[in-house]
């Protein structure tokens, strides 16, 4: 309601724009099936308003509405759905059209108007060829009632020729006298057969000149729907498999398609029944060729708009474990219109290797080869009524067995890709034209364990990322550029953490030094550099045991499972190597830290603070915790480890920790219950340990005590812990994470044991 408000306060081009959509409302017809009750309770909101308006203004009012409630019941009573279209695009409009007004600056507005003005051509075409085909549906009538009228005077003459010939058995004197006057008929018959037929002829090049004209314009609209439309359509679902935005519906594209295949067949049947009255009356000249060549290209048409709209609605996942349940959704986006569901066809999908799919697509015989058995990879199309869709859900398919090819060099079996192969045939217009469709999915790439996944993903990320249209199966470039790959990165990020916050500037660097073992920190210095897919998940980097990718992926895994809020807040830097985030800490209070990803860990993350160096009096270093892993955060969160430790004071640059992380911390324990005190794990590093003041009763800990039910006589904090005498750091400085959680253990294991001479008589 409130985008009708605005939207009635719009002004010059904007205005007439919307006024112009509510005149395509009414003028707009197509036969669809059956969304009666929005129809139905539309035109009758009509009739109340008009039954209700009085006074002269209210009189002509109430005309217009009753003729708008007849117009859209005459309109729509066969193709409600088309109604729900129309009324879908306005408010869509509508709402580009507000926005436009008042923001004409925005980018997004800018692209939204070149959308609508795109589909506002391709309506226009459909308008122009639906013209053209009432046209030549008139021409035709007007040739048939005239090739009617000359077959009459033609047998009208084939009479007066039996006539004349008839006089021969007549006395002369009878004959002379009739034969001038048949004579003369019959000339005249002749004479006018010779230019009707010439007439005729004319005609029927006319004809099949409109009809040229009208492939032309139809060949030329299909192509921009299939192969602009759709094809786009097709690569922002393979994007979307990279974590880009979802690729959209396919109702515009299948109402499109639908208008196509309505026009093509109307003038296909045009076609036909020219092609039948030439054979009715054969008149010599080129018309014959002439239809030869318009059916050959109508037929050619309509065999493009069919096999290009079976199409993969949902695809298969694209890393594909075997023996594991997987779906995918085929559409045949003509299927309605065609009538194909009065014999429901069966779809067949074979998994089918890169080579087999090359094959494929040159039309070799592949002999039904396949490399692998798909278990319930049989589906019948299905037509639903309320959406008006032909499609086959494959819900429980599984790969039993995959059959690898030779790989070739250092290609291993998480970058061998395949293709489920869609299949089915089908006959159009009570079996005039057979069809043979097939559709290939994207590349997907078979593992057998969930420890190949990251790599497997790798492989799909580059190929979704990269692949050209209409490439050979499935080819890519070996190199990119570099910020073309920092795109296809940031999306994934984004997509996986599912975050609005992306990747900076400054983390794409930090990338970039890792990517290319580089220490500058300028972004041009990168940006005409190029990776190859061997740097990317191939080799290992430099001293390390992992590739680019594999360290990537770790830290969006790490980020996703366990660190996204945080990262969210803000409260992660992440990219930040130990120099550089000892070049920052160094500057700070003591106290300050920061969060960043490991180097030297997949999936770790550290924390790097300023403190005093004690074995140097006056002078400060940086720490470096021992990387926490996912394993780390299923026993206890970041935020609560942050709590435990006391030394840690400021988030970078000066932002106290409470105010960052008290939001994420565990509530406090519960109270004892039946004489027993939950026990709970809390972080120490045992140089940096000092006591935390109990407020209630000012003897320092290092955890939360449960509330005892009797008088519980604390002895000293410090007690607790054995004595260490050997440092928990490692030769590069860093605490051992598994030194300070054996503390941990040792805690809960005192807490467990009972203790008898202070719970005498109240222990179960």
């Amino acid at each position: 309601m409130a985008v009708w408000i605005q939207a009635q306060q719009l002004q010059g081009d904007a205005l007439h724009q919307m006024q112009s959509l509510y005149v395509y409302l009414m003028h707009n017809p197509q036969e669809e099936f059956k969304a009666k009750r929005l129809l139905d309770s539309l035109i009758q909101e009509l009739q109340n308003k008009a039954e209700h308006q009085v006074g002269e203004d209210g009189f002509l009012l109430k005309i217009k509405l009753g003729h708008y409630a007849n117009q859209l019941k005459s309109t729509y009573d066969r193709c409600p759905l088309e109604l729900v279209r129309c009324i879908k695009h306005i408010l869509y409009t509508e709402q580009r059209l507000v926005r436009e007004a008042t923001n004409s600056n925005s980018p997004v507005g800018g692209m939204m108007d070149s959308m609508s003005q795109k589909y506002q051509q391709i309506n226009q075409a459909f308008e122009e060829l639906r013209l053209l085909t009432q046209d030549t549906e008139n021409d035709l009538r007007k040739l048939q009632h005239n090739q009617e009228y000359f077959i009459i005077q033609y047998q009208e003459s084939m009479r007066i020729q039996a006539q004349l010939a008839s006089l021969a058995t007549l006395p002369p004197a009878d004959r002379q006298l009739r034969e001038p006057a048949l004579l003369s008929k019959k000339n005249t018959v002749e004479a006018w057969l010779t230019r009707e037929a010439n007439t005729l002829q004319k005609y029927r090049l006319d004809l099949a000149e409109k009809h040229q004209k009208t492939l032309q314009l139809l060949r030329k609209q299909q192509t921009i729907i299939l192969d602009d439309e759709l094809i786009q359509w097709k690569r922002r679902q393979q994007l979307a498999g990279n974590g880009g935005p979802p690729e959209g519906g396919l109702d515009i594209l299948q109402s499109w398609c639908e208008k196509l295949a309505e026009t093509i067949w109307q003038n296909r049947q045009q076609i036909r029944r020219a092609e039948h009255l030439r054979q009715q009356l054969p008149i010599p000249g080129p018309i014959e060729e002439l239809l030869n060549e318009l059916n050959s290209t109508i037929t050619d048409i309509i065999s493009t708009l069919v096999t290009s709209t079976f199409i993969i609605e949902k695809q298969p996942p694209q890393v594909l474990k075997t023996q594991t349940k997987f779906a995918a959704t085929v559409r045949l986006l003509v299927g309605g219109k065609l009538n194909v569901h009065m014999n429901p066809p069966q779809v067949k999908a074979t998994i089918i290797s890169e080579q087999q799919a090359k094959a494929l697509l040159k039309n070799e015989n592949t002999r039904n080869d396949s490399s692998g058995e798909i278990l319930n990879n049989n589906c019948v199309m299905e037509y639903h009524q309320t959406t008006g869709t032909l499609s086959a859900h494959f819900r429980n398919m599984s790969l039993k067995r995959i059959k690898r090819s030779d790989r070739r060099g250092a290609e291993s079996v998480t970058e061998e890709k395949f293709t489920i192969l869609f299949e089915s045939q089908f006959s159009v217009g009570s079996n005039e034209l057979v069809f043979q469709v097939k559709t290939l999915s994207l590349p997907v790439v078979v593992i057998v364990h969930g420890s190949q996944d990251n790599n497997a993903t790798a492989t799909v990320l580059w190929d979704n990322a990269f692949a050209e249209p209409g490439r050979v199966p499935f080819l890519v470039p070996d190199k990119v550029l570099w910020p073309q790959l920092c795109e296809v990165i940031n999306m994934k990020y984004k997509a996986e953490v599912q975050s609005n916050r992306g990747l900076s500037e400054e983390n794409l660097v930090f990338l970039a030094q890792k990517a290319f073992s580089s220490s500058s920190n300028n972004p041009d210095d990168y940006r005409s550099m190029t990776m190859t897919w061997s740097q990317f998940n191939r080799e290992s980097l430099p001293g390390r045991n992992f590739t680019f990718w594999q360290w990537f992926d770790g830290v969006m895994e790490l980020t996703k499972k366990h660190l996204k809020p945080h990262w969210n807040d803000g409260a992660i830097l992440g990219f930040v190597n130990k120099q550089q985030a000892q070049d920052m800490l160094m500057s700070k209070p003591n106290g300050t830290f920061l969060l960043r990803f490991s180097d030297s860990e997949i999936g770790g993350i550290t924390i790097a603070w300023v403190a005093e160096n004690p074995n140097k009096a006056g002078e400060r270093m940086v720490w470096n915790l021992m990387p926490y892993t996912t394993k780390d955060f299923t026993i206890r969160s970041l935020a609560d480890r942050i709590s435990d430790l006391n030394h840690l004071l400021f988030l970078y640059p000066d932002r106290p920790k409470d105010e960052v992380f008290s939001k994420y911390y565990t509530p406090p324990l519960s109270k004892a219950v039946d004489g027993y005190v939950k026990p709970q794990i809390k972080q120490v590093v045992p140089e940096f340990a000092t006591a935390n003041p109990d407020p209630a009763s000012g003897n320092p800990t290092y955890m939360d005590q449960g509330a005892s039910p009797a008088p519980v006589s604390h002895p000293h904090a410090y007690g607790i812990y054995p004595a260490m005498a050997d440092s928990m750091l490692d030769a590069d400085g860093d605490f051992d994470l598994d030194d300070t959680m054996d503390v941990a253990r040792h805690v809960e294991e005192l807490l467990r044991r009972p203790v008898e001479s202070q719970w005498s008589g109240q222990q179960s």
